[in-house]
């Protein structure tokens, strides 16, 4: 056996041995914790998850510049898209401090903070489009990348969430969708309105 042998052999060993560690150390916790929807990731997993996403993102894509010219216009369309598609997880503010964002495993990130901000566009894109497997991130592109605008309008005002204003998140309750409680109230305050009898009600509230 050559030095060089020995040597790639003891590096792969090195290797070998870590993985099979973290496997146990994640296979423990798991254990510990169950299939529980509400545990925490532990560190490890979260600095594995991301090298692993970051990895399953093709190069070109990566570094793929956003086709979508920024202007107010299409902050605005963003403002509504989000809020209507991607505020039920994430909150109209991206904190993910929602009932759903909160339970889910792992929970929705801020994207307000570093870790989705320093993603590229186009690592943001492939996210939105294509979803991440084993996670409530579902995939919201519909047809061919290239001809997916939505998503890359999206990339636009999640880079404005740090910045958001007070008017601009007031705005977006108008677009968030509405629950059963409040259509049943416009439906009832409409009829009301009409002229028709109706029980006590409440006016609903306005989106």
């Amino acid at each position: 056996m050559t030095p060089r042998l020995k040597i790639g052999l003891t590096v792969l060993a090195i290797v070998a041995t870590g993985v099979a560690g973290s496997l146990g150390w994640l296979g423990y916790q798991s254990f510990q914790t169950g299939f529980s929807a509400k545990a925490e990731p532990t560190a490890i997993e979260v600095a594995m998850a991301r090298y692993v996403r970051h990895l399953a993102i093709p190069y070109a894509q990566r570094n793929a510049p956003n086709p979508v010219p920024t202007s107010p216009e299409v902050l605005v369309e963003g403002l509504k898209h989000f809020a209507d598609h991607c505020a039920t997880c994430h909150a109209n503010d991206g904190s993910g401090d929602t009932p759903i964002g909160r339970n889910v495993y792992p929970k929705a990130p801020d994207l307000r903070k570093a870790d989705t901000q320093s993603l590229s566009d186009g690592e943001l894109f492939f996210v939105i489009h294509n979803g991440i497997r084993f996670t409530g991130m579902p995939a919201w592109g519909k047809g061919k990348p290239e001809e997916d605008r939505d998503s890359w309008t999206l990339v636009h005002f999640i880079r404005r969430l740090p910045k958001l204003t007070p008017d601009e998140l007031d705005e977006m309750k108008r677009y968030n969708p509405k629950t059963e409680k409040e259509r049943a109230q416009e439906a009832a305050f409409e009829r009301f309105l009409s002229g028709e009898e109706v029980g006590p009600i409440e006016p609903p509230h306005k989106h």
